[in-house]
């Protein structure tokens, strides 16, 4: 079994599904995300709780699993990227970032603060392991596709993960990119949508409704799956299954249906939520229920 705190390659894997343990450990690997996310909001004083709890089997997935890095190397040219359009979910990756040894764990206890490198939006030119800077939503598509690109010109095996939210579908830069992406058969690009229903302002269906999502990327020439995005061992099984194919010509998009906030019952229930901060009852009440957690 991998500990925690370690990593494999991802290369030659002989199943296409996770083990108990593999699985035991990505259920972890996400606890791990939830707690580190209050623990860092605390040192703010302000974040995005339920943005990065909607995703937090997607990155222990992406980050533990299927994606090909090396411990202490963000660098390796030959690492599988990352990118998130929905930038605000950092304060997620970063404590990943030091698990991994891509950064030094002790930065963690600055996020925020003046001078530190890990701000409430990650930054790739000051901190090892981001590869793309976002923020304003709608661009991290575009750069997948010019990476994913840029390797196959370069020759180089490397899957290209792009995650962006379900309200970054109203911006119209990522339809571009979707052009893109199906006319420059970009097989080794995927993309992920987290689709927990719920932007700034409110409901993504009552602000400009986006569906039908499926229907709409295969129109674009995309190949498309589903899947829960809270259980791991569907995920994991979905990305090692897209990473063995060889032959796929297409880019894919992932839905992946989640709940804002999930694993802490009154930010699953609240979509004012998305920017916010706990005071000390209520951080050890969301402590609780995320140790608690059984998915």
């Amino acid at each position: 079994m991998t500990q925690p705190g370690k990593i494999e390659t991802t290369r030659g894997r002989n199943s296409l599904k996770p083990s108990d343990e593999e699985i035991a450990f990505l259920k972890d690997r996400a606890k791990f995300c939830r707690l580190e996310t209050i623990r860092l909001i605390e040192i703010a004083k302000v974040g995005h709780y339920t943005s990065v709890f909607s995703a937090a089997e997607l990155f222990s997935a992406l980050y533990y699993d299927a994606m090909n890095l090396r411990r202490g190397e963000p660098k390796w040219e030959d690492r599988d990227r990352f990118m998130m359009g929905k930038g605000h979910a950092a304060v997620g990756i970063f404590p990943i970032l030091a698990d991994l040894d891509f950064i030094d764990s002790g930065l963690l206890d600055g996020y925020t603060r003046l001078g530190s490198p890990l701000g409430d939006h990650p930054d790739m030119t000051k901190v090892p392991g981001i590869d793309f800077s976002s923020g304003s939503i709608g661009h991290a598509l575009s750069a997948g596709c010019g990476m994913a690109l840029a390797g196959r010109m370069s020759d180089k095996e490397f899957f290209t993960f792009v995650m962006i939210g379900d309200g970054e579908l109203q911006e119209g830069q990522v339809w571009e990119a979707a052009l893109f992406g199906a006319h420059n058969k970009l097989g080794k690009l995927i993309g992920i949508i987290d689709r927990n229903g719920y932007q700034l302002d409110g409901s993504v269906d009552d602000i400009i409704g986006v569906e039908p999502i499926v229907e709409k990327w295969q129109a674009f020439g995309w190949e498309t799956h589903v899947v829960d995005g809270h259980d791991v061992a569907a995920v994991a099984t979905l990305l090692r299954t897209l990473k063995a194919n060889d032959e796929r010509t297409r880019p894919v998009m992932i839905v992946a249906q989640t709940v804002k906030g999930k694993g802490v019952s009154y930010m699953e229930t609240e979509p004012g939520w998305h920017l916010g901060y706990l005071d000390p009852s209520d951080a050890a009440r969301a402590i609780a229920e995320i140790e608690a957690m059984e998915i």
